[in-house]
């Protein structure tokens, strides 16, 4: 079975329709285990909050979403605690010049010998290059 990290951009494609959503969807195989730092949760609830706050949903249709993702990270995405996952997190910020939130997800891959599968172009752009960059692969370029 193959481990793949999820990030934020991706489960977001799960709930909301746009480009690669269908990409992000078709990750779930019974051939894939999928992991994510706790961290998914929180940054998830933020998406969902900004599209309230542009008016682009309501707040039940919001907490429905919320729900849904629950029910998937029980099911379909395991959740992996942030601790152990930090120190090594904050050193990839430094380096890369990226979040600290961005580099818990790279943490987890690299400690994980497994990839990181982002949507967000320039995170991947800014490892680009980079000896992390073996560490990640866009959406789009996931089979």
């Amino acid at each position: 079975m193959k481990t793949l990290v999820i990030d934020a951009s991706v489960a977001a494609k799960w709930f909301f329709t746009e480009d690669d959503s269908l990409a992000a969807r078709r990750l779930f195989s019974p051939r894939r285990r999928l992991i994510a730092p706790e961290l998914i949760g929180v940054e998830l609830a933020n998406v969902i909050w900004k599209r309230v706050q542009r008016e682009e949903l309501d707040s039940e249709k919001a907490g429905e979403i919320f729900a849904d993702f629950q029910q998937v990270s029980v099911q379909s995405l395991e959740i992996v605690s942030s601790g152990p996952n930090l120190p090594t997190a904050l050193s990839l910020a430094l380096v890369t010049g990226r979040t600290v939130y961005d580099c818990l997800y790279l943490s987890l891959a690299m400690s994980q010998q497994t990839k990181l599968i982002t949507a967000d172009k320039r995170f991947a752009k800014v490892l680009s290059g980079s000896p992390f960059s073996k560490y990640v692969r866009l959406l789009a370029r996931e089979p």
